[in-house]
């Protein structure tokens, strides 16, 4: 699973800036403040994710993609659980895989095979066929709260 080891603290940082999110390092083996799944999954509190160098990519790209999804919808004040919304899940995951595509070493192929191998699930058995041919309803919802397109994705295939 690719880690925030593997691809450095201050290119991480510095492509969430991009969104108007900031990125907080802990120390390994340190509690992660605002971890839904505890350690080492990264956390949200406001508009900050929160890891260390073990916390899988795919981890802080869902936070990542859940802040942005929470601002669209109107709410303030994440701490932990970003929403109960179906839709709003399912358009966490989308914005997820395309926001991979957008950061170099990353990638949308190599992140949807991270998200199977840690457990998530999908009708059509893995993120990239449930992102190719499953995900209308999330993309509608992005493209209707104007997080879809995003510039730097192609047509949204993985």
């Amino acid at each position: 699973m690719l880690t925030i080891a593997d691809l450095g603290f201050d290119a991480l940082t510095a492509l969430l800036a991009g969104d108007g999110l900031s990125l907080v390092l802990h120390p390994d083996a340190a509690p992660i403040p605002g971890s839904f799944w505890g350690e080492p999954e990264a956390g949200i509190i406001g508009d900050t994710l929160h890891a260390r160098t073990d916390t899988p990519i795919h981890s802080l790209l869902h936070e990542a993609a859940h802040v942005l999804v929470a601002r669209a919808a109107g709410r303030r004040n994440l701490h932990t659980n970003a929403s109960d919304s179906t839709i709003e899940e399912d358009a966490s995951l989308y914005l997820q895989l395309l926001m991979a595509g957008q950061w170099p070493g990353v990638g949308h192929v190599r992140i949807a095979q991270d998200m199977d191998a840690w457990g998530y699930t999908f009708r059509l058995g893995s993120a990239a066929a449930w992102f190719a041919d499953d995900a209308d309803d999330a993309r509608a919802w992005l493209t209707q709260h104007g997080l879809y397109p995003r510039a730097g994705v192609g047509n949204g295939d993985i």
